[in-house]
């Protein structure tokens, strides 16, 4: 126990002395995910897609607290497939959304970025003829954390409501 306490007194003395703004105004990133999960309007699926997304945002201003907000967009694609005892049934839909983000900036620990943001979006759904498969707005809202692995490339992960429950993938930064 003694061990593990010094262990971390040390850790955070180490992160406290470290003072870097991973996200900034003017900071440009693009996300290229891969997620698991999402809302099926209650139907058993047999078969679906990972949600493929990409995203795009960029640090607009500082505000107190202390932190960055970010805008932006997001594209996503998602496919699934139904069997029934009579026929099957094809379906996808894609998402493109606006989103906004808040980065908190004050936990002061190098190549680490964490935020949590909302998305108006609109579900373009597409496949079999199936009345309950229309194209409708919506919004989510998501947590995520980036670890830097140089200046310019990270990996994410994000969890929330939305076109998945998790996901995962790379950041640029430029």
């Amino acid at each position: 126990m003694k061990k593990t306490l010094l262990f971390l007194s040390v850790m955070f003395c180490f992160t406290s002395l470290v003072k870097a703004q991973e996200f900034q105004v003017g900071t440009n990133a693009i996300n290229v995910g891969v997620g698991v999960g999402g809302y099926y309007y209650g139907y058993n699926v047999s078969d679906q897609s990972p949600v493929f997304s990409v995203s795009y945002e960029r640090g607009v201003w500082d505000v107190p607290g202390p932190g960055v907000v970010s805008l932006g967009g997001y594209l996503g694609h998602k496919r699934f497939s139904r069997n029934d005892n009579f026929d099957d049934y094809n379906w996808s839909y894609t998402t493109v959304g606006f989103r906004g983000a808040y980065h908190y900036t004050g936990f002061e620990i190098d190549n680490l970025d964490v935020y949590g943001g909302a998305m108006l979006s609109y579900r373009v759904y597409g496949g079999d003829d199936y009345e309950d498969y229309r194209s409708r707005p919506g919004a989510s809202a998501y947590a995520g954390g980036r670890w830097y692995f140089n200046e310019h490339i990270a990996a994410f992960a994000e969890i929330g409501y939305g076109s998945a429950y998790l996901t995962l993938g790379a950041t640029f930064r430029f």
